[in-house]
């Protein structure tokens, strides 16, 4: 199943992700941060792994995007 991982110490609350993600997957955590921030966070499991939250994000290694080998052989 594809899956997105935000590192919630490295995220700095821009929301850019949240507003690019096509499914709705993100949202802004309840918690803050160790930098001061409401980071993003996962909110529904219906990632589809297209990359575009991390392609987004300007803070470079906070997003993670991994895609299940069945949707990339679809895909193809």
């Amino acid at each position: 199943m594809s899956h997105v991982i935000i590192k919630q110490d490295e995220c700095k609350g821009c929301k850019l992700c949240i507003k690019a993600c096509p499914r709705g997957v993100l949202g802004v955590s309840d918690s803050i941060n160790k930098l001061g921030y409401q980071p993003a966070c996962v909110k529904v499991d219906s990632c589809i792994g297209c990359g575009i939250c991390y392609y987004s994000c300007p803070e470079p290694g906070a997003i993670s995007v991994f895609k299940d080998k069945k949707e990339q052989k679809n895909s193809n």
